[in-house]
C-alpha cells in the first residue's frame, strides 16, 4: 500500500515497503503522535527506523507520546528553492526537543522532531508569527491533512504554555 497526498501543489507519498514510516504516518493520519519504543532498552526513537540506534535491537512497539516541546533550533527560510513555497516566505523550520525523554540516554540528548511552524489551523505561519518564535519557544504539534488518512505533523505555538519573554533569535541583517 502506498500512502499518497498533496501539499501546496506538491505530490507526497510513502512507499508501501517503507513499513516504519507507513505506520508513523498512519498514526499522524489519526492526529495521534506515536513513536517506536525499543523493547530491550526502553528508549524511544525518531525518525522511525528498523533498529534501535542505541542498542541495535530490531524489536519495538509503538507508544503514544505527548506532542509538545521546546524549540532547540530553527531555520528561517527567505529563498524558496521550491517555487510552491514562494508566497509563504519567510517561513520557519523548527527542530524541537520533545518533553518526553529529554536528557536521555545522556544529559545532552533529546528526541528532536523537525517540522514547519504553522498556524493552529495548519497553514504556514505568517511573518508576524515567524518573528515571535525562537530558541526556547514552547510549541505543540498540529496535523496537516494531505490525503486520505495521511497527515503531516507540524508545530504551532503552545498557547497554554509559559513562553520566554524574549526567545533567542539569530541576529537579523
Amino acid at each position: 500500500m502506498v500512502m499518497q497526498g498533496e501539499h501546496i501543489g506538491l505530490k507526497l507519498f510513502v512507499e508501501g515497503n517503507d513499513l516504519e514510516n507507513l505506520e508513523f504516518f498512519r498514526y499522524c493520519g489519526k492526529h495521534d503522535f506515536h513513536l517506536q519504543k525499543c523493547t530491550r532498552c526502553g528508549l524511544l526513537r525518531y525518525p522511525p527506523s528498523t533498529g534501535c540506534p542505541w542498542c541495535a535491537n530490531l524489536e519495538s512497539e509503538w507508544v503514544p507520546v505527548e506532542p509538545k516541546g521546546t524549540v532547540h533550533s530553527y531555520e528561517e527560510v527567505h529563498h524558496a528553492i521550491i517555487p510552491n513555497f514562494q508566497e509563504y516566505l519567510p517561513y520557519l523550520t523548527l527542530l524541537v526537543d520533545l518533553d518526553t525523554q529529554k536528557g536521555q540516554p545522556t544529559e545532552f540528548e533529546a528526541l528532536r522532531v523537525t517540522a514547519n511552524l504553522v498556524t493552529p489551523e495548519g497553514r504556514l505561519a505568517p511573518p508576524e508569527l515567524v518573528r515571535q518564535v525562537g530558541i526556547g519557544t514552547r510549541v505543540r504539534m498540529v496535523y496537516l491533512d494531505v490525503g486520505e488518512d495521511f497527515a503531516i505533523p507540524q508545530w504551532t505555538l503552545d498557547e497554554e504554555a509559559e513562553q520566554p519573554e524574549t526567545p533567542w533569535r539569530y541576529p537579523q541583517e
